[in-house]
């Protein structure tokens, strides 16, 4: 959807490609200010716990009552770690710890990009929110695999259990383009 008015001055905005740059933009032709949209980013963890992994089952659009990991949007001025953190406690009621980032994945069909990493429970206290209808932890073997919200999360949580069962887990950086999303 184009953007109709200027973020600078309110005057209305026309798409045209700025002195300098490839891409048509919104261009505000009262103060010149260029109003760029980037791709959002959405950061998240694995909470692990034993051999078990914590998954939450969504009490919101979209993809209600479908399970993922605790995850979403990073707000201004906090690093990716600091709002994977947050979204684990939004999302589950849980404390964690940041091992290391895990996945990385761009899906510049719907511009974004999902920023995953693996980290340690404080302890087995979790619960449902208002985002939320049920938080469980899950070993591979139950994990509802037919019921994953997204198309990223349920990538990375295959790379994960490979990852597990080979005993060494590194960073995976991958595309989901249309084709993939579609499946």
């Amino acid at each position: 959807m184009p953007i109709k008015y200027c973020n600078q001055c309110g005057s209305p905005t026309a798409i045209k490609i700025p002195h300098g740059d490839n891409l048509p933009r919104a261009l505000c032709e009262v103060c010149g200010y260029i109003q760029y949209e980037n791709p959002r980013v959405i950061v998240g963890c694995i909470p692990e716990w034993k051999d078990k992994i914590l998954l939450c089952k969504r009490a919101i659009e979209p993809r209600l009552g479908y399970w993922t990991l605790p995850a979403g949007f990073l707000e201004n001025n906090e690093t990716t770690q600091e709002g994977a953190l947050r979204e684990t406690l939004e999302e589950a009621n849980a404390e964690a710890t940041v091992i290391e980032a895990f996945s990385l994945i761009d899906i510049p069909h719907i511009n974004q990009i999902y920023l995953l990493y693996r980290a340690q429970l404080a302890n087995a206290s979790f619960s449902p929110t208002f985002e939320s209808s049920e938080v469980a932890l899950f070993d591979e073997a139950t994990l509802p695999w037919d019921q994953i919200a997204f198309a990223a999360i349920k990538q990375s949580l295959e790379r994960y259990f490979d990852n597990k069962r080979n005993g060494s887990f590194s960073l995976h950086v991958e595309t989901i383009n249309i084709s993939a999303h579609k499946k």
